[in-house]
């Protein structure tokens, strides 16, 4: 790995565990092994590095949710299966606590691939519950756009549960509603 992706990768930790401010250029070329002169050789300041930190963690929040949606089964399957698949629950979402970030947000450049990254979330969920409503899978009665925007709130809702109370199994109770939700919608098909 390069110093480039060496300090990409340090920012990225270093933003998922002190947000913003907490994350000075100082800490990042000490978690990456790199000098001042490396990171601004690479990045113009801390707010280029951060852009491009964010990205790669929009992008890779991206692909694991699309190796679920893109895999075999029906979609209550499929969206179950995004669900409950291996989180580091405490930590939360490396985009979403982005988001709750005052100055993450206050900065349109780099508010701009979080608010990307769950605009994509959504409408790809909203396309597997659509694909499972004209398979027969799901009920015609529920709009596949409204239900998308639960299932991503319940995942990021359920993120800061289970960090407010110090405990996952807040996070599995509410991933376990929506599943009985989506369940309750399910067709049976013979």
């Amino acid at each position: 790995m390069g110093t480039r992706d060496q300090l990409i990768d340090s920012s990225r930790e270093l933003l998922w565990e002190r947000g913003y401010v907490g994350t000075s250029p100082k800490a990042i070329q000490q978690r990456a092994g790199a000098g001042q002169g490396s990171m601004y050789h690479h990045f113009t300041g801390k707010a280029d590095l951060a852009l491009a930190a964010i990205r790669r963690n929009a992008a890779e929040v991206r692909a694991d949710a699309e190796a679920v949606f893109a895999g075999p089964g029906t979609a209550p399957e499929r969206i179950e299966r995004y669900l409950r698949r291996e989180r580091d629950v405490l930590r939360g979402c490396r985009v979403g606590r982005l988001a709750h970030d005052p100055d993450i947000v206050a900065d349109a450049a780099l508010r701009q691939p979080v608010e990307e990254t769950f605009g994509w979330l959504r409408g790809r969920l909203a396309a597997v519950l659509a694909e499972g409503q004209s398979r027969g899978e799901l009920a015609a009665g529920f709009d596949p756009v409204a239900v998308a925007a639960t299932v991503a709130a319940v995942v990021q809702g359920g993120y800061a549960l289970a960090r407010a109370a110090n405990d996952p199994a807040t996070f599995h109770h509410a991933v376990d509603g929506v599943v009985q939700l989506l369940a309750a919608h399910a067709t049976t098909r013979e």
